[in-house]
């Protein structure tokens, strides 16, 4: 997030798209629905599904699946044609605004209607509303990022904040809501395969040998390595022998389930570091038992980039170890005698290779959090990015077009398929579908649809019903919803016994690998 969580109270505007945040971060609701109750603040939700953030907006419009670029270049096209853009803030800290205007002539709001479904009115009302606020925040999750054109989306949103001056200032921002605790702390420190830590590139010969004189090491990798979509592939021609996965399930998260499964079986060697006996780990040669965060020390980064203590609490069962003394017994075993003493040895080195990190101590966050960047001891940090300038000096406005989703509906596979998660569980439900009270509020899955394409497929509400793409299919319960829009469904990827992801298309983003988990065709019938 460019902002805190805390700043969201500050916005005259909240903009969310792309985020069943109730359900997904409802910690983090709860500051939109304060907003929006005791400050006046005026609530866009932009979002196929009628989630229960609809009820607290004073817009809500339901986009067609994979339609974002095409109405955010039409807000913005609204934006500039009525003068409503920040023109100081464009003159004085972006490039590429005449590009960027040259795009977006054609999005004219009923072209934007004809490709998005949201109706050119409300369109034109969203668009004024936006550009109005003196400070606006934009909060957008996976519904954004899970698409061919992820990336294209995520640009397109940075462009509308920078279009209306709503970078840098209190109250602002562009806000990704991260999907799991330290999913941002992991990418800080090196959990990507093209960077170091602290998003320092392993292409860039300096910052390897900076890395290498740190680590005691030569000849560190100077080209990026693989993304677990790009491996998986690689594993099914046989060109990847062995897997490690650690804290991970992907026989039940990845998507075209059937083709994963047939890419693991594959693999020579397979070992899965957990807490649990997941679906991936029942596959396992080997099953290294992890502790979970309750029974380690270390730091959590959470989605405002707050690093965080946490604190042991109880003992690990049985032979289970904090994950770092499982990765350094066996590098120490393959040759490399990683040596620390605790969590708090490793993050002192992490705050030496990470500039971003560097002021900040175990001593320092003994109490409350600090936002990165903080480069020295004496730094405060950083709740609030781009105040002054953008990590590259101006803000880069991108010219981007739309593209539709990978795939399209037909005769044979009628409808759209949208997947996401529900309040009760969480992510695979390795934790979540083993809590009893859990499991009495959501006991299984089901595949929301509306009332009127109920009627259409002459469906009825509760009967078991047989869903179908092109890559397999499963059984769920029908749930007849007016959350549901027309001509498409959603299914919750939480239950391994009836798999949305058996159902998912694997296409990817081309810059980010990251798979179009959000829309995909389907055909329902009567089960059996």
């Amino acid at each position: 997030m460019t902002n805190t969580i805390e700043d969201i109270g500050d916005a005259d505007v909240i903009l969310v798209t792309g985020s069943n945040t109730t359900e997904n971060h409802p910690v983090l609701s709860t500051y939109v629905k304060r907003a929006v109750k005791f400050k006046n603040t005026r609530l866009i939700v932009i979002d196929p599904r009628r989630i229960k953030l609809t009820e607290f907006a004073d817009h809500w419009v339901r986009p067609n699946l994979g339609s974002d670029v095409a109405w955010i270049n039409g807000l913005m096209h609204v934006i500039i044609s009525e003068n409503l853009h920040d023109r100081e803030f464009i003159d004085s800290r972006t490039t590429g605004f005449d590009d960027l205007k040259a795009m977006v002539e054609k999005f004219t709001p009923d072209y934007v209607e004809s490709i998005s479904g949201i109706p050119a009115g409300q369109l034109i009302d969203i668009a004024r509303l936006y550009a109005s606020a003196n400070a606006a925040s934009i909060l957008y999750c996976m519904g954004i990022t899970q698409h061919t054109t992820g990336t294209d989306n995520v640009k397109s949103l940075a462009n509308l904040a920078m279009l209306c001056g709503n970078l840098g200032i209190p109250g602002g921002g562009v806000n990704p809501l991260r999907g799991q605790n330290n999913v941002q702390g992991a990418c800080d420190v090196g959990g990507l395969p093209n960077v170091f830590t602290g998003y320092q590139k392993v292409t860039d010969e300096a910052i390897r040998k900076k890395m290498e004189k740190a680590w005691g090491v030569s000849n560190l990798p100077e080209k990026a390595g693989l993304t677990v979509t790009q491996m998986v592939p690689m594993a099914h021609d046989g060109d990847i022998k062995a897997f490690y996965i650690i804290g991970e399930n992907p026989l039940v998260s990845d998507p075209d389930l059937n083709h994963v499964e047939k890419s693991f079986r594959n693999l020579d060697f397979l070992v899965v570091q957990d807490i649990f006996m997941t679906e991936t780990a029942q596959l396992a040669d080997v099953v290294l038992p992890s502790a979970c965060f309750a029974e380690k020390d270390g730091t959590f980064t959470n989605t405002e980039r707050r690093v965080q203590r946490v604190r042991k609490a109880v003992q690990a069962p049985g032979s289970a170890k904090e994950d770092w003394e499982i990765t350094a017994e066996i590098a120490k075993r393959m040759g490399y005698d990683m040596v620390y003493g605790s969590g708090r040895e490793i993050f002192e080195e992490i705050g030496r290779v990470t500039p971003s990190y560097a002021g900040i101590t175990y001593d320092r966050i003994d109490n409350v959090g600090i936002h990165w960047p903080c480069p020295s001891k004496e730094h405060p940090g950083t709740p609030i990015l781009h105040t002054r300038q953008f990590s590259n000096g101006k803000g880069v406005f991108h010219a981007i077009d739309y593209i539709p989703p990978a795939e399209q509906t037909n005769d044979q596979y009628p409808l759209y398929l949208t997947t996401g998660r529900v309040l009760y569980h969480y992510h695979t439900g390795t934790m979540t579908r083993r809590t009893d009270g859990l499991n009495e509020r959501v006991p299984e899955n089901f595949v929301e649809i509306s009332a009127a394409d109920a009627d259409k497929y002459d469906l009825k509400d509760g009967i078991p019903a047989k869903i179908t793409s092109r890559r397999g299919e499963i059984t769920a319960k029908l749930k007849i919803s007016p959350k549901a829009p027309q001509g498409a469904v959603f299914i919750p990827f939480h239950f391994a016994e009836a798999a949305a992801n058996r159902l998912t298309n694997a296409a990817l983003d081309p810059v980010s690998q990251i798979p179009e988990y959000k829309v995909c065709a389907v055909k329902l019938s009567k089960a059996g």
